[in-house]
């Protein structure tokens, strides 16, 4: 049986699964397994997976990640399974820092990483708010964490233990898994396991995700355990958003009151200093005008899909299903 099955599920990332693949194959523990599931994608991704050693499943139709992984798990005999997205480039050690992790704790449910402050390919200012956002707030969750499977490792038996990703879930499915590994393993987040991530480089597309993600985060962070989930976003710099927004109509009332949005702008921008240092030591202070705009967009997209989550409405596809949580299931 082969130590390590790495498991990628793939839809349309011709671009990104190449150099995936390459450093996958260039591990300094190279996996016995790697399988890449293609879930119907009309680009090359096929023709890309086979210019290398491992095996790939197709789909006849899209299905979603969650049932890429399964049938990548389905497909594998390896006893520890690592996930990687496909638009992700690991750093050499990422596997060995994985498997030696698990090994030092045997009651470890999942142990993941996090991403490295470049982007895969070089990218403009939307891709690099992306990258350097992800990467701060995995950073600073390094230590217990509820588990996320871009880019992470697992037992086969806790995975056969816990069941299947829920293929019903599309979007939060990592926070669905993760909340029913927790209610028997721990799960670690650690700076070992890296890799470079190819993001979105529209913002008209990370504001879609934002707001369709954002609907089911409530029902997830019921169902979380507290103080085991990766936050992205800080509730003061979601606060201050909305603060700006509801306050600005003030401005029609008196000019001193219309000082208000300004301020809770400000505060926006420095809510977390750390952040704040981040971008400006790596991309310097226009990008940072640049990276604080752009964030202000995506804390309002988040708003809007957490309200129109509350609100009544009939269930479409990736919605949190009744049960979702309780019975065998997973992300994406």
């Amino acid at each position: 049986m082969a130590e390590v099955a790495v498991i990628i599920p793939n839809y349309n990332y011709a671009k990104s699964l190449r150099r995936c693949l390459t450093a996958v194959f260039a591990q300094t523990l190279p996996p016995g397994e790697v399988i890449v599931v293609d879930d119907a994608s009309t680009d090359l991704s096929v023709d890309v997976a086979r210019e290398f050693p491992c095996t790939v499943l197709t789909t006849p139709v899209n299905r979603g990640p969650s049932a890429a992984r399964n049938r990548g798990v389905a497909g594998s005999t390896a006893e520890i399974l690592f996930f990687l997205d496909s638009d992700i480039e690991l750093e050499p050690d990422a596997i060995e820092n994985a498997v030696e992790i698990l090994r030092a704790n045997p009651g470890m449910g999942c142990v993941h990483g996090i991403y490295a402050k470049e982007p895969m390919f070089e990218a403009g200012a939307v891709e690099y708010y992306r990258v350097l956002h992800n990467h701060h707030a995995r950073k600073r969750a390094v230590g217990p964490s509820g588990a996320l499977f871009a880019l992470g490792a697992m037992r086969r038996e806790v995975f056969e233990e816990i069941g299947e990703f829920d293929e019903a879930l599309r979007n939060s499915e990592d926070m669905e898994y993760g909340a029913r590994l927790a209610r028997r393993y721990p799960s670690s987040l650690t700076d070992r396991i890296a890799g470079r991530h190819d993001d979105d480089k529209s913002l008209r597309v990370i504001l879609r995700k934002q707001f369709q993600r954002s609907q089911t985060i409530l029902p997830m962070m019921a169902r979380q355990p507290q103080g085991r989930t990766v936050r992205l976003n800080r509730t003061s710099g979601v606060a201050c958003a909305g603060l700006t927004v509801l306050s600005a109509p003030l401005a029609a009332v008196s000019p001193v009151l219309g000082l208000l949005p300004v301020l809770f702008l400000l505060l926006f921008a420095v809510h977390d200093p750390a952040l704040a240092r981040l971008v400006m030591r790596e991309k310097g202070a226009v990008f940072f005008l640049q990276f604080t705009a752009i964030n202000f967009l995506v804390q309002l997209a988040l708003l809007a899909g957490v309200a129109a989550g509350l609100a009544p409405r009939r269930r479409g596809p990736g919605a949190l299903p009744a049960g979702a949580g309780v019975t065998g299931g997973s992300p994406r």
